[in-house]
């Protein structure tokens, strides 16, 4: 009788584990209604030697979202971001500073094990940037350039926990804009880019950040 009685003592604690382990499993992921608060940090450096040019740059975009599904996603997000390129044969050194607001959609398509989810984002923004050049004669302020775009993103998540994750964006997949020089002359600019191989070289745009789910 005391062995019958273990045995079914060791079922039901195999069972609760079992239990368990799938619900902690269903917590890697979303679900409708959760609520997701992510911050990305894209950043760069060059230093020519040979032309004595130096690049950097360095720029941060908060995000909020809703999950509709529990694989589709819609928020929002902002950015701001400066970049310096500095001459020192010339002497000279621009400097460009940007702001940008934007909407989203993103759709999770893949699941590599519990923890990585894979998706693909559809963003519309708008980006105001300002610049200045500094030369030996002095400084001067460039005209501000106000950009509309739309892109289209891989990027993937791994959860460190049940509610924080790691999101890294993988590759920009399509991307176009429309730019225009806050003068009364100026005319807009367009430009397309796309790169439908998105594993080749996926870690050729450094942007990591961390993702909080609610």
């Amino acid at each position: 009788m005391k062995k019958i009685v273990l045995s079914v003592a060791a079922v039901f604690a195999f069972g609760f584990a079992n239990a368990q382990e799938v619900e902690n499993a269903q917590n890697f992921g979303f679900a409708k209604g959760d609520i997701i608060v992510e911050g990305a940090l894209q950043f760069g450096t060059t230093n020519n030697k040979n032309t004595e040019v130096k690049t950097s740059n360095l720029g941060f975009t908060p995000k909020a979202g809703l999950f509709v599904t529990d694989k589709t996603m819609v928020g929002i997000e902002l950015g701001i971001g400066s970049a310096k390129t500095t001459d020192d044969l010339l002497n000279t050194e621009v400097k460009a500073n940007n702001v940008s607001i934007g909407v989203f959609g993103r759709y999770y398509f893949l699941e590599l094990g519990e923890r990585f989810k894979t998706y693909g984002e559809l963003g519309l923004g708008y980006q105001t940037a300002k610049g200045e050049l500094t030369t030996p004669l002095g400084t001067t302020k460039n005209d501000d350039v106000n950009t509309i775009g739309v892109g289209l993103s891989v990027g993937m998540n791994y959860f460190l926990t049940q509610n924080m994750a790691v999101s890294f964006t993988l590759a920009d997949v399509l991307s176009y804009g429309t730019s225009k020089v806050d003068s009364d002359n100026a005319k807009a600019q367009t430009e397309f880019n796309g790169n439908l191989n998105v594993l080749n070289n996926i870690f050729a745009t450094p942007t990591i950040g961390l993702m909080y789910k609610f």
